[in-house]
């Protein structure tokens, strides 16, 4: 499969343009490229496939900014299946009714070669936010989410007539949901294919609409479902809930529930991807002739033998104590940093020991300490 082209260039504009640029830059390249103008022309009818696919997402916020941030893949409706994806997610691949398109922009001059009665539209997504601990993002857990959606009218089960009766035929386009028109333009008498206004596309209309939702077959509702967020999610990351999202009319196919993480911070642990850092303090003592500490885990404390002779900011790895790998049983490291406490507030009786401890060494013991020295008079001896 062709790889696609990035969209800015496709419409020509840089990637900071503002959507007035954009849908300049559409209108055209839409006039230059469309079927009608080049009729039997399969390149053009290409590029204006293309065209339109470019302006359908960089016209649309939320598409754009999904774009922007993972390219093509972000658009990929299996993009971050599993709950997850570099804090990217799919999910957005909307119907796309040309016609629409062209109505808004050229007033009705053109269309789309087809036109016809719609397809029912795919309902839009809905994003909420959870806040989970260190841990539960770390080890993966399941969540609540509470929202309130637009799902299928309970009174008329969607249809949007009255109970007893049910939509008509619309009379104008008999069905299709489109009729054709003249229309004179700068390149002469144009006939096209536009949308029924008399159905807005559907074929059907509604005579007698339900009082409960006013024939727009939805309702808005409060929904609570269980979420499962996976092992080693990020802050920022995004779990998919396919069909969560809100229904659209006609029976068309629900959104989908896009659920953002946010991580509250650890007292103790910093996260690195899939790597843990915490200090872990140890008296003069320990730091001096060496001990067994408790060093702690995200699986409880680990045992670990401190050598005689640790200085303080000394680094130590434990393999495969850090964070789950998403999709895998693989793990990161924690990475622990020694800080020697330095003991305040002594007694005469063991500051006179401590004295006496410091006269007794040597360079043997302090050999950081000779090295300096031993720098410091060879400065002054120049």
């Amino acid at each position: 499969m062709a790889q696609k082209r990035d969209y800015y260039e496709v419409l020509g504009v840089e990637k900071g343009a503002s959507q007035d640029e954009i849908k300049k830059a559409f209108r055209k390249l839409a006039k230059k490229y469309h079927p009608d103008m080049n009729p039997g022309d399969t390149t053009c009818e290409e590029r204006f496939k293309e065209v339109n696919e470019a302006y359908e997402v960089l016209s649309d916020s939320e598409k754009k900014d999904l774009y922007d941030k993972y390219g093509h893949d972000g658009l990929d409706p299996n993009f971050g299946a599993g709950g997850f994806g570099g804090g990217g997610f799919g999910g957005f691949g909307a119907d796309f009714d040309m016609g629409d398109i062209f109505s808004n922009i050229f007033g009705g001059g053109f269309s789309s070669s087809g036109g016809g009665r719609r397809g029912p539209a795919r309902g839009s997504d809905i994003g909420v936010r959870v806040m989970l601990s260190f841990e539960e993002a770390a080890k993966g857990c399941r969540k609540d989410v509470t929202f309130t959606k637009t799902d299928a009218c309970s009174e008329c089960g969607g249809s949007g007539a009255e109970k007893g009766s049910h939509p008509e035929t619309c009379s104008k386009c008999g069905g299709s949901g489109a009729v054709r028109v003249q229309q004179r333009t700068p390149f002469g008498i144009m006939q096209s294919t536009r949308t029924c206004d008399n159905c807005q596309g559907k074929g059907t209309v509604i005579k007698t609409p339900c009082k409960k939702c006013g024939g727009t077959g939805t309702e808005r509702k409060s929904k609570t479902i269980e979420v499962n967020i996976p092992a080693g999610i990020d802050n920022l990351q995004r779990v998919v809930a396919r069909g969560q999202g809100n229904v659209a009319p006609n029976g068309g196919v629900a959104g989908d529930l896009i659920v953002e993480v946010g991580i509250r911070p650890h007292p103790i642990f910093e996260r690195d991807g899939y790597n843990v850092f915490c200090e872990v303090p140890i008296s003069f003592a320990e730091a001096t002739l060496g001990a067994t500490i408790n060093v702690p885990t995200l699986d409880g404390d680990y045992s670990y033998k401190i050598p005689e002779g640790t200085q303080t900011g000394t680094s130590v790895t434990l393999r495969g104590k850090g964070i789950q790998v998403l999709n895998s049983r693989t793990r990161g490291d924690l990475i622990f940093t020694v800080v020697v406490e330095v003991p305040k507030n002594l007694s005469e009786t063991q500051k006179k020991l401590l004295r006496e401890f410091e006269a007794s060494c040597d360079d043997h013991n302090l050999s950081a300490k000779a090295s300096f020295k031993e720098k410091i008079k060879n400065i002054f001896k120049k």
